[in-house]
């Protein structure tokens, strides 16, 4: 947290706990309604008995590096209907005592191939999004992904080049060196790109 902090010129704030998923965040809000976030896992039993939980741990103990990615839908209803299977809900609560509140599907998706995104709808007041509350002008501009956009395209339900909005994709073949995901992060900042692998 503090080397991406530091390397971006920017301090992540404190996001609180996700006590059904036995894991914690800090939060860097971007421009255009993004942010990202460092997770890490709790000693709780509900970091092996979530999926979530399984995904930050298993990406842990591999050395850590960028999870994934995740889409902001208006109605999680069709993504549930379509991928057959229902949302979970999440939450955690800030350190203000707000308790944020969401559901999301798909992160099983993500445990099976990290360059498959998952679906969140936001159930919370969008005035409390975690995209919200930066003072900075950093912007995610582009990514590195190790994957096939086709299989992305199908997961998604449409053209995967259109899921990031003014974000540039390079995609990249796997191969023995390289396993499906996220391998880069450029992000905008004040002082020109910086590239976070």
């Amino acid at each position: 947290m503090q080397r991406i902090g530091t390397a971006l010129g920017a301090s992540l704030i404190d996001g609180g706990r996700h006590p059904r998923f036995g894991t914690r965040n800090f939060v860097l809000p971007l421009t255009g309604g993004t942010y990202f976030e460092v997770v890490t896992t709790l000693d709780h039993p509900a970091t092996d008995a979530s999926a979530f939980g399984r995904a930050v741990k298993l990406r842990a103990e591999s050395g850590g590096g960028w999870l994934g990615w995740v889409i902001a839908v208006d109605d999680i209803g069709p993504f549930e209907d379509r991928l057959g299977r229902e949302s979970v809900e999440g939450h955690r609560v800030r350190p203000d005592g707000y308790d944020l509140r969401w559901r999301q599907l798909g992160v099983n998706g993500l445990l099976a191939d990290a360059q498959l995104p998952f679906f969140i709808e936001w159930t919370s007041d969008p005035a409390e999004h975690p995209s919200n509350g930066g003072r900075g002008s950093v912007s995610l501009s582009a990514l590195d992904m190790v994957g096939d956009p086709a299989v992305v395209s199908d997961w998604i339900g449409h053209d995967a080049s259109t899921a990031l909005e003014g974000v540039h994709v390079t995609w990249h073949d796997p191969d023995d060196d390289n396993e499906a995901g996220i391998t880069s992060v450029t992000f905008a900042t004040a002082h020109g790109d910086i590239t976070i692998d």
